[in-house]
């Protein structure tokens, strides 16, 4: 399933949505169409567990012929927000994933040449998510530096505690797409958090596609444009640690539980590691792809002074 958080008027909270042929049909008012009771957000669907999710597709099969008016919207009537809008914790980002960007990164960033050994793991707090649309800031007084990574996002979906790298695809609830928005003149003494984790610097969205509808998260076309220039294009096949690697490594010391987010890493292509050096300013429109997936789209605005 293609699964949204939107909303179908300008207030309101967010509803769960299943995206299906260029319409958004809400979740818990497709279970009192059946009889059911079904989830209102993308977290307490997570929460739930694989039921739910059988729950709702077996909602859309018995009402796929004669679905009750109200129940649906056209996409382009709704206005999406961050799939998960607010994180329960940090978003656990990974540096350093792709082997060509670890070469742009130690030419243009000072990190080390030698390729890592263990996963590079950051984090980005919630207060970081934006949504398909919407900005991302741009303050000259704190960054003329404001660089770009695509990234695939993987969805945790059942709690993970020390667990081997066998077991652990089975702790994927699904995949999205995020941005990586990175200052790159706020690194401070290799602390990455302030860089990475300043307000918009996590575009997210625009969807979550469930495990079960991606065939290979190991071998997925991701790609970004600038103003509609191609600025990165790689596939997942070349992650430098694979998904399963990740979440047993994060996993031998912090429990991953549902709703967790890990960004896998930019391949190369950023602006930092560009000749001459390439950064987001104000009036651009960004665009994050990954076969799949969806077209995470947001432009950059300036605040501040």
């Amino acid at each position: 399933m293609k699964l949204v958080t939107y909303r179908d008027s300008a207030a309101g909270e967010g509803r769960l949505g299943v995206v299906q042929d260029n319409m958004i049909i809400d979740v818990e008012k497709l279970g009192h169409a059946v009889g059911a009771a079904l989830p209102s957000s993308m977290l307490d669907l997570i929460d739930l567990g694989p039921d739910a999710q059988a729950a709702i597709g077996r909602a859309m099969r018995e009402t796929a012929e004669t679905r009750p008016a109200g129940i649906a919207i056209h996409e382009e009537n709704a206005r999406l927000l961050a799939p998960i809008p607010r994180p329960r914790k940090n978003i656990f980002g990974i540096g350093l994933n792709y082997v060509e960007h670890v070469a742009e990164s130690a030419k243009s960033l000072d990190t080390s040449r030698d390729l890592p050994q263990k996963p590079v793991v950051f984090s980005k707090p919630p207060t970081a998510v934006i949504a398909n649309g919407e900005a991302i800031q741009h303050n000259a007084a704190m960054t003329r530096q404001l660089d770009w990574e695509v990234e695939l996002a993987v969805i945790i979906g059942k709690r993970a505690t020390r667990i081997n790298k066998e077991d652990a695809m089975s702790h994927v609830f699904g995949y999205s797409v995020i941005n990586d928005v990175s200052a790159r003149d706020n690194r401070r003494a290799g602390q990455w958090i302030f860089s990475k984790g300043q307000d918009s610097y996590c575009p997210f969205g625009p969807a979550i596609v469930t495990a079960d509808e991606i065939a290979d998260p190991h071998n997925l076309v991701l790609w970004l444009t600038k103003n509609g220039e191609e600025k990165q294009r790689s596939n997942t096949k070349h992650l430098l640690f694979d998904i399963p690697t990740l979440i047993a490594d994060i996993s031998s010391g912090i429990t991953l539980e549902p709703g967790d987010i890990i960004a896998t890493g930019t391949p190369a292509g950023v602006g930092a590691g560009r000749d001459p050096q390439e950064w987001m300013w104000p009036g651009d429109v960004i665009e994050c792809g990954v076969e799949g997936i969806g077209v995470l789209r947001n432009p950059v605005v300036k605040i501040g002074q």
